[in-house]
This record gives C-alpha cells, sequence and structure tokens, in this order.
C-alpha cells in the first residue's frame, strides 16, 4: 500500500469512527466546512461538477454555476456525513430519514415474487434509500460496489453496506452478473447505481443533448429474468429527511434484437435519470467525466 493509499484509508477510517460520534448539529455544520473550503480550492472535482452542471443547465451564467457547484459541494458532504453516521442510526431514524413517492411499484413488484431492478444515478444519498428498504420493508437486496484502491478501503465500504442490510458483490468479478441474475430470479431485489459505465462497453445514449454511455446491466437484467425495472430518483430539500421518487417501470420492448431492446431501456433510464437531475442538479455528485466528449474528445467529433 503505499503512503498515499494509506492516508486515504486512515482519513475514511476517521470518519466512521468519529462523525458518527458527533451530535447532529455538528456533523453538519462540519460537512458543510469542509465542502465550502473544497469549493474555495477548486481542485479537478470541483471543477468537473461544475464542467458536468453546466450540460445540465446550459443556459446558467457563470455566477450560477459556481452558485450550483457550491451547493453540489454541501450536498455531496451531506452525503458523506450521513454515510458515516448512518450504521448508528435508529431504525426510527432510518425510517423517516427518507420520504419516498411511488414505493407501491416497488412494493407491488415484490409482492409479484418475479424480482425487482432499483437503478438510481448519483443523487443525494442511495445508501440511505437501501437503508430504508432494508428497514421499512424488511427487505434484503444485492448491489454491486466498484472495487476501490486501497483494498482496505473496499473492505471498509463492502463491511459498511453489509451492515445495512445489503449483499455486495464486485463490479469487476466475472460471476457478477449472474449472481444477480439468480436472485432476481428467486424474486429478490437488486439495487445499482446505473448513470456511469465503468467498463467502458456500455450503451450510448443521449443525455442532456450530448452523447453518454451507461451500462447495460439493468435492461439485460430485466430481458434475461423478466425482473421488474424501476428508475429512482432521489434530492434533498431544506429538512432533515431525503426525498425521492420510484418511477414506473421500464418494460422490455415487444420487438427488435437483445442489443435494440437493451438500448431502447438504457436510454429511457437515461431519460428518468435526466429529469430527476434537471429538477435537483446540485444533488447529482457527479465529479467524473461522463460524456463522450469528455472521455474521449476524438471520437466524439468523429461520430458528431
Amino acid at each position: 500500500m503505499s503512503t498515499a493509499e494509506r492516508l486515504t484509508d486512515t482519513l475514511y477510517g476517521l470518519g466512521w469512527g468519529a462523525v458518527r460520534k458527533l451530535p447532529e448539529p455538528v456533523a453538519t455544520r462540519l460537512g458543510v466546512g469542509i465542502a465550502d473550503l473544497a469549493w474555495k480550492r477548486r481542485g479537478t472535482g470541483v471543477r468537473r461538477l461544475e464542467s458536468n452542471y453546466a450540460r445540465v443547465v446550459p443556459d446558467a451564467s457563470p455566477e450560477r454555476l459556481a452558485e450550483l457547484s457550491r451547493a453540489g459541494m454541501r450536498s455531496y458532504l451531506r452525503y458523506w456525513m450521513e454515510s458515516f453516521r448512518l450504521p448508528a442510526w435508529s431504525p426510527e431514524r432510518v425510517r423517516t430519514g427518507f420520504a419516498p413517492k411511488g414505493a407501491h411499484h416497488l412494493i407491488d413488484g415484490l409482492a409479484a415474487g418475479k424480482g425487482v431492478i432499483l437503478a438510481l444515478p448519483h443523487l443525494a444519498n442511495w445508501d440511505l434509500a437501501g437503508a430504508w428498504v432494508t428497514t421499512e420493508l424488511n427487505t434484503p437486496f444485492t448491489t454491486v460496489a466498484e472495487r476501490l484502491k486501497p483494498e482496505s478501503l473496499y473492505d471498509r465500504f463492502v463491511a459498511y453496506r453489509e451492515g445495512l442490510g445489503m449483499e455486495v458483490l464486485p463490479h469487476s468479478g466475472a460471476s457478477a452478473f449472474g449472481t444477480l441474475a439468480r436472485r432476481l430470479r428467486d424474486g429478490g431485489l437488486v439495487c445499482l447505481v446505473a448513470d456511469r459505465d465503468l467498463s467502458a462497453s456500455g450503451v450510448e445514449v443521449d443525455f442532456f443533448g450530448e452523447r453518454a454511455r451507461m451500462p447495460a446491466g439493468p435492461a439485460l437484467l430485466a430481458q434475461q429474468t423478466g425482473a421488474l425495472l424501476l428508475p429512482v430518483t432521489l434530492w434533498y430539500d431544506d429538512s432533515p429527511v431525503m426525498q425521492g421518487e420510484v418511477h414506473p417501470a421500464i418494460e422490455v420492448p415487444q420487438s427488435g434484437t437483445r442489443a435494440e431492446k437493451t438500448a431502447a431501456m438504457t436510454q429511457a433510464l437515461a431519460d428518468a435519470f435526466a429529469g430527476g437531475i434537471a429538477e435537483h442538479p446540485e444533488d447529482w455528485h457527479m465529479l467524473q467525466r461522463l460524456w463522450l466528449a469528455d472521455l474521449d474528445p476524438a471520437k466524439a467529433e468523429g461520430r458528431a
């Protein structure tokens, strides 16, 4: 483990160990302070966040983009402060900490026994939404996680999410798709953060007027298992309660090849994500490159 990796692991360890012990108002103020400091320094992540917001709000002035990126960093640190404290929340605090609309789509889908896939973008706190599912609905689920460096940090994230009632599979594992399919065929629940393709072999979609790639997994799983595919969007308001919406199911097209069906379903998923992000851009925590023009400008120009 390199010195930088060791430092990263230590800092996250301190977060999970120390922040959860702070009174909630103190943790909230600490998160705002760290967010504002990071925003003022304008590092790579903040500049990328602002660049991504420029696609979401194309008519925004530089001043508006700066306001959005500052709000975005505060939202991002709220996610981290909540996540550090989440293992210490009581079941009642978890139940009352999230107020989703359209939850009947999920409840009815699970009752049908054919499996449900929840697909989310990086909006607000997807870990809190997962904890609400395992607590309020008493329903465990399976998800995947990107392998992080150092390995000990990845292990921390796995242990954290497993402690919230999730089964966590490594994203890079060859057997992950098969395991997810088995869980769905058994009538289970799978939750996937699906607005950023980590494989470089995802499906191209139109996203805020430009081409991007999103993972094919949710659409492929729905086709192969007959499970319901439900988009979910999340956001914060001025209260301590996170808001959210479970959207109606994305249907498998009646005709077309598997590739054509996958493309159509992934585009429908991207459209649902775009609607939620457009309404609450400051809660979209996308500090990485996403659009093809940023990932590979030469290829993007060729397509144009």
